[in-house]
């Protein structure tokens, strides 16, 4: 009998046992540890918060003193009620007018011959960009009832009509415009995968074009409408920048606002906060496992076996209507917010005598900037912003690439359990995180709260499922005999990981810390409880100078945010490209 040398094996053989099998639980352990320590630890002390009468502040955590009074009062208090049924109201309307905008979208980039539906398509995603309060603050600047911009050009007009966006309307709307592209991404991929013979079949039987979209087009891809009508609103459910831009004024508060007043109450209702966020946590819960059951079902399937190529109407004159349409909406959407801010960053006081007096040039002048730019901590915002922003990139790149070669590269038990943790949240709104980072931290020793650590550690927390979610195309998409030829080239696990998988996963690997970097930069909601004045970030700084009612620096503040906002996403987008190239032709 002769000896057989690991080079004559099988490849499937040699694969079943890779190096190092002996690390494997150990690493495991590791990222199980880890995410326990970002994601699981901070709950339970939120949980702890809820469920005691101790201040962190004052008591620390040496003097438990359980206590349910706390969910007894969110439960029986009117206020909060009165704020569940708001944030019900604002976000289900808001979910209603995303589906319409969005399929409708949907349905002209993908099934339809309007003219540059490739443009169409980038710059419907604009929305997703923009921070929630810049959208909120450029709204009430065009919605107000008595200065509101569309309200002078109205009366210019002659028209007697007026808008007041600071309403559960207005709440509505803006939310209904900015999240659409969340529908948009799930029915758009849907209409490209289903097989247009369906329809085809309807209009044989003499349906009309309108019919057959409304009884099989998109009945057919009633799971992508749901699963993306879910989504939105898990999204609206967690913001907080929108409600408090536009229904503070008006005294509308959502569970987000009201968590925020409770902690901003002397003293800080820190246990009630930590009950209401519990509860708004619970009803995100619900609806991500209604989202993913949604996902998981098969009774819709619309792909057949046999080749097809997605079908495109020709909508004749009327394709230059539904271009039109599409226009429209990004000339509310992006054009109008922006030149509201543009006036009021640098006109000197935000009241018009009439509609002539918006082009009277003496009023406009860098007041407003010179005002933003004295103040030290405008620079300092925009450090810290930065900052924390590298750092999120980094931390949680690096952590997303090991949870995803982990779970989809591996076979080693305890994966799953990796899997399920950095899921976990996915139901978690910022705010919530961030009220649960401050009761993990901020009655500890050791130094973590107040610094810029413990804002990058909870955008990590906040934003790791999106981060390994973007990675997984990647991993998914390299074959696992290239990492069994490296092994029996002798190269260790790490070895192969360097000098395989992470060339081939790099492009994978950059748009996800780009994705990463953009997040945290945008980020208000987690940053609201962990911040001090040593660590105010851009986002802190732009609520501050909004509700210290000087419209013009929140304006100029504002245009200064999206601006660097869009120097880095055309950096990152730069970056991202080349990656991708270099990659390809390496």
């Amino acid at each position: 009998m002769t000896a057989t040398s690991a080079a004559d094996l099988p490849i499937s053989t040699t694969a079943a046992r890779p190096p190092r099998r002996l690390a494997a639980p150990l690493w495991v352990l590791a990222l199980l540890l880890l995410l326990t320590f970002l994601v699981i630890y901070p709950l339970l002390m939120l949980v702890f918060g809820a469920l005691s009468d101790s201040n962190p502040v004052i008591d620390g955590f040496g003097k438990f003193k359980p206590s349910t009074k706390h969910f007894l009062e969110v439960l029986g208090n009117e206020n909060v009620h009165l704020a569940f049924f708001n944030a019900l109201a604002a976000c289900g309307g808001g979910t209603v007018l995303a589906v319409v905008i969005g399929l409708a979208f949907s349905w002209i980039v993908v099934r339809t011959n309007t003219p540059f539906r490739g443009f169409i398509a980038g710059a419907s995603l604009i929305p997703l960009f923009v921070p929630p309060l810049v959208a909120g603050v450029a709204w009430g600047i065009l919605g107000s009832p008595k200065t509101g911009l569309l309200n002078t050009a109205l009366k210019w007009m002659n028209i007697d009509f007026r808008f007041n966006f600071y309403s559960m309307s207005g709440l509505i709307i803006v939310f209904g415009m900015y999240y659409a592209p969340y529908v948009y991404m799930f029915t758009a991929s849907a209409l490209k995968n289903m097989d247009p013979s369906l329809e085809e079949a309807s209009e044989v039987a003499g349906a009309s074009a309108f019919t057959t979209i409304f009884t099989v087009t998109f009945p057919l891809i009633a799971p992508a409408i749901l699963a993306g009508s879910l989504l939105s609103f898990v999204v609206m459910l967690g913001i907080y920048g929108v409600p408090a831009a536009l229904g503070a004024p008006a005294n509308i508060n959502v569970l987000t606002t009201y968590i925020f007043q409770l902690t901003a109450w002397s003293p800080p209702l820190y246990n009630t906060a930590a009950a209401v966020a519990i509860l708004l946590m619970v009803v995100t819960a619900i609806l991500v496992w209604a989202q993913q059951r949604i996902l998981s079902g098969r009774s819709f399937a619309t792909v057949a076996g046999k080749a097809f190529r997605p079908r495109s109407l020709n909508l004749g004159k009327w394709r230059w209507f539904t271009f039109g349409l599409a226009l429209t909406y990004l000339m509310i959407v992006v054009v109008l917010p922006t030149l509201a801010l543009v006036i009021a960053a640098f006109r000197k006081f935000m009241f018009f005598k009439d509609f002539d007096a918006l082009f009277d040039m003496k009023q406009y002048s860098w007041v407003h900037f010179n005002s933003v730019f004295d103040n030290p901590l405008t620079m300092l915002s925009i450090w810290n912003t930065l900052k924390v922003g590298v750092l999120t990139a980094v931390i949680g790149g690096v952590l997303a690439f090991a949870i995803g070669y982990t779970v989809f590269r591996t076979q080693v038990a305890g994966r799953k359990s990796i899997d399920l943790l950095s899921t976990v949240p996915v139901a978690i709104p910022g705010l919530v995180i961030g009220v649960a980072y401050l009761w993990a931290w901020i009655g500890l020793p050791g130094g973590l709260y107040g610094t810029i650590w413990i804002l990058a550690l909870a955008f990590v927390a906040r934003f790791i499922p999106d981060t390994v979610k973007a990675l997984s195309t990647s991993f998914l998409q390299i074959h696992k005999e290239l990492e069994e030829a490296a092994w029996i080239c002798g190269r260790g696990l790490l070895g192969t990981i360097r000098t395989v998988v992470l060339p081939l996963a790099r492009p994978g690997v950059v748009a996800s810390m780009t994705l990463l970097f953009v997040l945290a930069i945008r980020e208000l909601g987690s940053s609201l409880f962990l911040y001090t004045s040593d660590t105010t970030v851009m986002a802190v700084l732009l609520l501050d100078y909004y509700e210290g009612g000087n419209t013009g620096k929140t304006a100029a503040f504002s245009l200064v945010q999206t601006a660097i906002l869009a120097v880095l996403l055309s950096f990152t987008t730069w970056l991202s490209r080349e990656t991708t190239q270099s990659a390809r032709f390496n």
